[in-house]
């Protein structure tokens, strides 16, 4: 196993399979390293705090020209309270994918769903349109803590590449200049791949 480009401690073959699937499609499609040490501060990403620990488990830079971004293992610990019987603890491992945008977007929350939490209404009070592109207004839900920041960063390059975007089962969290987007999903290839282009062609709109 001191070949594989991830952390398999812990995992089943499974999960190995799975992983390292994951690893040799991201190679194909993308130059990617293994950085050193990074600080993501995931922490300040409401999405994730609902969970008991967030922790990275492995990290692949993917290489551009106009900056890298970067692929995320994450280990989500959950907690599983029913209404009777002893609280339980589960790890699902997830694909998350990171970017640094040139703009300063402020907090904003973006999905393809139309129904909200109310506790992310709270933190990101404006809903934001965009009228000059019905496409896009009509595809996600836009939620920010800042009109002005949000609709000026929001640009069409940025919309366009949110618009390329085939599936429709994720989540975008925007934190001033960092952004993360996730599915919530197991770590496949089918899972990942999506993610890795996204953040790579927000990469090349820094140049």
């Amino acid at each position: 196993m001191d070949t594989l480009l991830f952390d398999n401690k812990g995992l089943s073959s499974v999960e190995t399979d799975a992983f390292d699937a994951t690893c040799q499609a991201l190679k194909e499609e993308f130059k990617i390293e293994v950085p050193g040490y990074i600080n993501f501060q995931l922490e300040q990403f409401e999405v994730l705090n609902h969970h008991q620990a967030v922790n990275i488990r492995d990290t692949f830079a993917i290489k551009n020209t106009c900056g890298d971004s970067y692929l995320l293992f994450v280990d989500m610990d959950t907690a599983h309270a029913p209404v009777k019987g002893r609280t339980s603890y589960y790890t699902e491992y997830q694909p998350w994918a990171l970017a640094y945008l040139k703009r300063d977007f402020g907090r904003v929350f973006i999905r393809t769903e139309t129904i909200i939490d109310k506790i992310r209404e709270i933190i990101f009070p404006i809903e934001l349109d965009f009228k000059e592109d019905k496409p896009f207004s009509d595809r996600y839900y836009v939620l920010t803590d800042d009109k002005h920041k949000a609709e000026q960063a929001i640009t069409q390059e940025f919309r366009d590449a949110m618009m390329a975007i085939q599936e429709t089962d994720f989540v975008v969290e925007i934190f001033e200049h960092t952004l993360i987007i996730g599915n919530r999903k197991p770590i496949t290839p089918e899972n990942t791949l999506y993610l890795a282009d996204f953040v790579a062609r927000l990469a090349e709109l820094k140049c």
